[in-house]
């Protein structure tokens, strides 16, 4: 079985492993470039939507609920490592969003964020995707890292299934990066190849979170509920606007509800 197979790895290896899978969803969803040249912009929305719902689920039941327990088992304030992580990762996020350079879905060049520079549309576009993945890759490897910590709350199925969770949620967002390129002119082969560059920075903040986590022990409710701020921050600041940008708010929210039900199930039924 996959969970026993993973119980053999060091946590590291796990976190890679899960978020090659991540990465390896989000190529899944570039890939549909070679399918099809165009796609229903409230089928688009519906995906962002869900996206957005499984990553608010898993803010807080992969990684929000384990940093409380943790606390409290480390006999601090339950409550203010979460406050403070969860805050210092949106405080992150917004610092990453002014720096670097980036351009949102279905935005014209003049509204590209961050520091002024030449790069080209299509690279724009790829770093703003990439800025999501951060949290998400960071936050799969937190969940590996706590379960060698040995937080009672925290299990191998559990941060299996937030992979899982993310990764679904992955193959949406690199659609939404391969077909509009290829509605722009791009060969298949070139608006898959960025597409799924989106999500290589993954795994390598997956490596880096359970690495963190497992050789300093302390900071650990600290960086699960920094995770899960990122990924909050994300949500409201790009995720939600994105899918509502077009009117199809209704179609937006019923993506949400689906996808926090998704990942609210995945979470509660493995871990």
């Amino acid at each position: 079985m996959l969970l026993d197979y993973l119980k053999e790895l060091s946590p590291v290896m796990q976190a890679l492993y899960g978020t090659l899978f991540t990465w390896a969803m989000t190529a899944v969803g570039a890939a549909a470039v070679f399918l099809f040249k165009n796609i229903s912009r409230k089928v688009l929305d519906g995906m962002l939507g869900f996206a957005a719902g499984v990553m608010i689920a898993a803010s807080f039941w992969s990684l929000l609920a384990p940093a409380i327990d943790l606390s409290e088992e480390m006999g601090l304030i339950p409550w203010i490592p979460a406050l403070v992580g969860f805050l210092a990762g949106g405080i992150f996020l917004r610092i990453a969003d002014r720096i670097m350079p980036h351009l949102h879905l279905n935005e014209t060049m003049n509204h590209a964020e961050g520091v002024k520079t030449s790069l080209h549309k299509t690279t724009l576009l790829v770093l703003a995707i990439t800025l999501h993945n951060i949290p998400e890759g960071l936050a799969v490897g937190v969940a590996f890292g706590a379960v060698a910590a040995g937080i009672p709350s925290a299990t191998l199925a559990g941060a299996v299934a937030l992979a899982i969770g993310i990764g679904i949620q992955n193959f949406p967002e690199g659609l939404a990066v391969s077909v509009p390129l290829r509605r722009e002119g791009f060969s298949r082969r070139k608006s898959f190849f960025y597409g799924q560059a989106s999500g290589i920075v993954e795994p390598i903040a997956g490596v880096l979170g359970a690495l963190l986590v497992v050789t300093m022990r302390p900071i650990l409710p600290y960086a699960l509920a920094f995770a899960a701020g990122a990924m909050i921050f994300v949500v409201v600041e790009e995720a939600i606007p994105e899918a509502s940008a077009a009117g199809n708010t209704h179609i937006a929210t019923l993506g949400a509800m689906l996808g926090f039900a998704v990942m609210m199930s995945l979470d509660v039924a493995l871990g």
